[in-house]
């Protein structure tokens, strides 16, 4: 991704209250706003991980 492409998505998941950011001389660092979205993260990539092992016929359970 280029560096505007980047700072547009920190932008948008800054406005959605989902990261928090800190300024650090001319660095801006960004972090997970807390751990329900890192829980809700890890939920989400399991359950894509599971979905991918799945065969298309199976059920859809």
């Amino acid at each position: 991704m280029s560096e505007s492409a980047v700072s547009h998505q920190l932008r948008v998941l800054r406005a959605m209250r989902l990261v928090r950011y800190q300024k650090q001389g001319r660095s801006v660092v960004y972090a997970l706003k807390d751990h329900h979205i890192l829980n809700l993260y890890q939920d989400v990539s399991e359950h894509l991980d599971e979905t991918d092992t799945m065969d298309e016929t199976g059920p859809l359970a």
